[in-house]
Formats: structure tokens, C-alpha cells, sequence
């Protein structure tokens, strides 16, 4: 794996790890941070839409399309087979040499250290304790499983950012 710090976000749908993960940019990039995000997706998705020429090239059948200009990039890469790709490789299309740290949300089977994040309102079961690589649980509640994991609040960015820079020694 990379090099960079990873730290991997593992819940269900609808507990809220985008608007976490949203936060604890805030606070990263407060402290001139630079953080990669990596997005896993279950499904087909649309960055730009009809009318776009990035669009309208890759439709046309173009299988990449890098469209830059002086404050951005962005690489639209179309792929044959149907098969997830392997965290590694999404990271491998990082720019890993202006990165203090990746934050990855999804990729539940990767074995790369996880927060767990867990509302048991929602009646889900925990991820941990079978994922052994899940290092912390943030939740909003009382866990109905003893742990000795760290329990972090779900509801608190900035502890759950701390708990971060303080694995990885970032500040």
C-alpha cells in the first residue's frame, strides 16, 4: 500500500460517513493538511453530463479523458470489465507526493486501519468484531458489545480528527 497514511471509514449506508468525512476535511485542511479522499461507489456513476464535451468525447468512445485547466484536473478513466477495482489501484491514481494523508470511505473488505462508524438507532450490527482491521468505533450511543477498542463520539469531528493525527503523528 501507499506509503501516505490511509485511515478507512467502515458503516452502513445512511450513518453518516460523507457528512464526516466533509468535517473532518474542514478540520485537516485548518491545519494545512493535505488529505485524498477515495469514494468507493456500488454503482455506475456521472461526474459530468450530456452536453459537456468531456461528456460527449467519452461517449464518442474515448476510454480516457483528462480535462485540466490552471486550478484543476480531473481523469475520466472508462473501464471494460464489470469487476470492483482493488483499493491499491485507486490509490496508485493518487498524487501521493502532495498527500499528508488519504481517508477512505467504503472498501469494507480492505484490510487497512478502519473507523468504524455505528448509530445502533439504525439496528444494524456492528462491523467490528469481524473485521480485525477496524481500530476504533465512533458511535452516538452505548455499544450492546463490550470492546476494548477505542471508542471515539460519532457526533465529535474534532476528537475523531485528533484520534487521527495523533496515530499518525500528523502535526
Amino acid at each position: 500500500m501507499a506509503e501516505v497514511p490511509l485511515m478507512g471509514f467502515a458503516a452502513w449506508s445512511g450513518t453518516g460517513k460523507t457528512t464526516l468525512l466533509v468535517n473532518l476535511l474542514g478540520i485537516f485542511t485548518s491545519l494545512d493538511l493535505r488529505v485524498g479522499v477515495i469514494k468507493h461507489a456500488h454503482h455506475t456513476f456521472e461526474i459530468d453530463y450530456p452536453g459537456k464535451d468531456s461528456y460527449e468525447l467519452r461517449k464518442a468512445g474515448a476510454s480516457q479523458v483528462l480535462i485540466g485547466s490552471r486550478k484543476r484536473w480531473a481523469l475520466l478513466v472508462e473501464t471494460r470489465d464489470g469487476d470492483d477495482k482493488p483499493l491499491e489501484h485507486h490509490i496508485g491514481n493518487l498524487d501521493l507526493d502532495n498527500l499528508d494523508l488519504i481517508l477512505v470511505e467504503g472498501f469494507k473488505p480492505e484490510a487497512i486501519p478502519k473507523i468504524e462508524l455505528h448509530r445502533p438507532s439504525l439496528g444494524h450490527d456492528l462491523l467490528y468484531p469481524g473485521d480485525e482491521s477496524i481500530i476504533a468505533v465512533a458511535t452516538d450511543a452505548e455499544l450492546s458489545v463490550s470492546t476494548e477498542l477505542p471508542l471515539l463520539d460519532l457526533n465529535d469531528p474534532q476528537q475523531i480528527a485528533q484520534f487521527i493525527i495523533d496515530r499518525y503523528d500528523l502535526v
